[in-house]
């Protein structure tokens, strides 16, 4: 069996030529500059607004939890249950 030839020289020209000149013109240079800036401002808000729900999905999740919690301390079946059974350290 022969070995195949590699092409490395066609690999190595596009290793040279520039990346700008690969892609020609990109969307952000054929906008102008209060367009980007109004898609930065409205990309930041959504930014913001998706913290906003992140937080207060938080905090529900938190508060459901507190009161599941005071709820199964009021059941005297979930107390006994969870309970040590070791008395003698009370004595």
């Amino acid at each position: 069996m022969a070995k195949k030839k590699k092409t490395a020289p066609a690999a190595n020209h596009r290793a040279n030529a520039s990346p700008q000149q690969e892609q020609g013109t990109t969307l952000k240079d054929m906008l102008s500059a209060d367009v980007l800036q109004k898609l930065k401002a409205q990309s930041d808000e959504m930014k913001a607004a998706e913290e906003l729900r992140k937080l207060k999905a938080r905090t529900e999740a938190e508060e459901a939890r507190k009161k599941e919690q005071k709820r199964l301390e009021s059941d005297m079946s979930y107390l006994l249950e969870n309970s040590k059974l070791d008395w003698r350290k009370y004595k």
